[in-house]
């Protein structure tokens, strides 16, 4: 069985057509040139806090993005919040791997909206941990194949298996469909992205039988 170094290690080997690999590879337009190794240690503090601390629940999207995760090495999670990171678990603090202003995300500003509201210790991943992108446009996104998604599933099983999460709450349709391929049980919420802002906290609320924040206010258990 591998620890959190080996299963970092697991993602810094994996290699695929027109897609990136945050953990390995250097973008040249915005990375420093540690960024891959800062990636890998980002990672590896959220894996360990996630382990020693338990959570509740793993969400997981379909792949990284090219404005968050590519640049993070974190799943839904853009540069902008990765403090907010670092305090969901309490890490110690999680560093930027680029250069110039930190780029925010509009789903990963959802996400992390919620889960201030929520604080509750929740693990967040992908069905394909890695950055695909459409041929000969690296800053771009695409939908992982299902050769991809087979590739990396191992990794995903052993979080599953060694976090013990109480529930699995699949980002999307698409997460839901590949998560299903995989044999992985998971509960269906709106994506956030493309108006579905208000049906992906609704979903999430519902999940954890909460009500939404009213001003002034913190949630409240149903």
């Amino acid at each position: 069985m591998i620890d959190t170094s080996g299963f970092v290690e697991a993602l810094r080997g994996l290699r695929f057509n027109n897609a990136f690999n945050p953990y390995a590879e250097t973008c040249q337009a915005y990375d420093l040139v540690e960024a891959p190794a800062l990636r890998r240690h980002n990672l590896k503090l959220v894996l360990d806090a996630a382990l020693d601390g338990g959570v509740e629940s793993i969400w997981i999207a379909r792949d990284l993005g090219y404005r968050g995760g590519r640049r993070t090495g974190l799943a839904l999670t853009d540069e902008v919040h990765l403090g907010a990171h670092a305090a969901l678990l309490g890490t110690a603090p999680l560093k930027r791997a680029t250069r110039g202003p930190a780029v925010a995300e509009r789903t990963a500003t959802v996400i992390w909206e919620v889960l201030r509201e929520l604080r509750r210790p929740i693990f967040l991943w992908n069905v394909f941990p890695l950055h695909p992108f459409e041929e000969d446009s690296p800053l771009s996104n695409r939908c992982h194949t299902r050769d991809e998604r087979y590739a990396c599933s191992h990794l995903l099983q052993w979080l599953i298996e060694r976090l013990r999460p109480r529930s699995v709450v699949a980002i999307g349709r698409d997460a839901q469909v590949a998560l299903a391929d995989l044999d992985v049980a998971a509960e269906q919420v709106r994506h956030p992205s493309y108006g579905g802002h208000n049906d992906f906290r609704a979903g999430v609320y519902s999940h954890y039988c909460v009500t939404p924040r009213v001003e002034g206010q913190t949630l409240r258990l149903l």
